[in-house]
C-alpha cells in the first residue's frame, strides 16, 4: 500500500493505494476507486476490507479520505455535502488517468453505505467509470430529510440557517455526533433500531474506530444534503453495468429501501441486486462471512465489466 496527496479543487485529499499482488509497474491494470461511509475515512471499511481484498483479486485500489475530512484538506472541517463528495470522484480518477499502470479505459468504483450512493450519483455524469458497485448504500438526500432531521426537514433547514449566520458572525461551530458513545450508553438512551446500534458498535469500540472516523457532521452545512438525491436521473443518465449489495435485515439508515429503489431504477441494462439472508448493514462492513459473500459476487462482476 502507498499512501499519497492528490489536487482536489483547492486542497489535496488524501489517499491510499492498494496494488496486486506481485505488482509489475510496467503492465496496465484495472483499476477500482472506494469511496468510504459517511463520518468514516479510508482506513475503515472502503479501505482495509473492499480495497484490500479487490487488490489481491488484480485491481489497483485508491481508497481516499472525503473532501474537508479524514487527512483531506478543507475547510470547514467536518462538512458533509453530497456535491462535494461526488465531485471528489472525479478528482480521484483524474489523477488514476495519470498513472502509468493504470487502464484509464477499465476504471470502475465502489462505494460502502453513502458512499455507495455518492459513487452511483457520480456514475450518472462520470464516463470514466465503466462499472460500479454499492455496497449496503443509503441515500443520504433521503436520510438526512427523514430521520436524520427527525422527519421535519423544513424546521431543520430553518436552524442550519440560523446556526450558520451565528457562525458567521463568530460563534463556535457545531459539529454533532450522528452516534451514541456507546452502545450501553444507547441503549440507556431508548434506542432500539439495530443500524445505529451496530453503528456504534464497530465505530465506536476497537472493531472500527480509527483516529480519523470522527461519525461527525457540520450542523449548519448540511442544508445541501437535505435539498440533494442521489438516485435522481438515475432512469436516464446510470447506464453503466451495476451491482448492489445488501443485507435482508432493514435498519433505520435505510440501505434496504435504497438499494430496490435504485434497482428498479437505473437505467443499466446489466444489473444485480445481492441481497444476503441474515445480514445486517454493518455486518456488512468487515465481518468475515457477510464481507466473503459480497466479495464472491464483487470480484467476478468487476473482472467481468473492467
Amino acid at each position: 500500500m502507498e499512501t499519497i496527496k492528490i489536487k482536489n479543487l483547492a486542497w489535496d485529499t488524501a489517499a491510499n493505494i492498494y496494488f496486486p499482488p506481485g505488482f509489475d509497474a510496467t503492465r496496465k491494470y484495472p483499476a477500482i476507486v472506494s469511496t468510504h461511509p459517511i463520518g468514516s475515512c479510508k482506513e475503515q471499511t472502503s479501505g482495509n476490507v473492499y480495497g484490500a481484498a479487490l487488490a489481491k483479486a488484480g485491481f489497483i485500489v485508491m481508497a481516499y479520505d472525503a473532501s474537508f475530512q479524514g487527512e483531506s484538506g478543507g475547510l470547514p472541517r467536518f462538512k458533509e455535502d453530497p456535491n462535494f463528495r461526488v465531485a471528489d470522484i472525479s478528482y480521484v480518477i483524474d489523477h488514476l488517468v495519470t498513472l502509468p499502470y493504470v487502464d484509464e479505459n477499465r476504471i470502475g468504483a465502489i462505494g460502502v453505505c453513502g458512499g455507495g450512493a455518492y459513487t452511483i450519483k457520480a456514475a450518472m455524469t462520470e464516463r470514466r467509470i465503466k462499472a460500479l458497485a454499492s455496497i449496503t448504500g443509503v441515500n443520504f438526500g433521503r436520510l438526512i430529510r427523514e430521520a436524520f432531521t427527525g422527519f421535519e426537514p423544513l424546521t431543520a433547514l430553518e436552524a442550519m440557517g440560523q446556526q450558520r449566520t451565528a457562525e458567521a458572525r463568530g460563534a463556535e461551530t457545531r459539529v454533532d455526533n450522528y452516534l451514541p458513545p456507546s452502545v450501553e450508553a444507547g441503549c440507556q438512551a431508548g434506542i432500539t433500531d439495530i443500524d445505529v446500534l451496530e453503528a456504534t458498535d464497530y465505530y465506536k469500540s476497537s472493531r472500527g474506530q480509527q483516529p480519523n472516523g470522527a461519525t461527525s457532521g457540520l450542523f449548519s452545512h448540511n442544508a445541501a444534503a437535505v435539498g440533494w438525491d442521489a438516485f435522481s436521473y438515475a432512469e436516464v443518465l446510470l447506464t453503466q453495468p451495476l451491482m448492489l449489495v445488501m443485507g435482508d435485515k432493514p435498519g433505520g439508515f435505510g440501505a434496504y429501501r435504497d438499494g430496490c429503489e435504485i434497482y428498479g431504477r437505473a437505467a443499466s441494462k446489466k444489473k444485480e441486486l445481492v441481497v444476503l439472508k441474515n445480514t445486517s448493514h454493518y455486518e456488512l462492513y468487515d465481518q468475515a462471512e457477510p464481507v466473503s459473500q459480497a466479495l464472491a459476487r464483487l470480484v467476478p462482476f468487476f473482472q467481468g465489466n473492467l
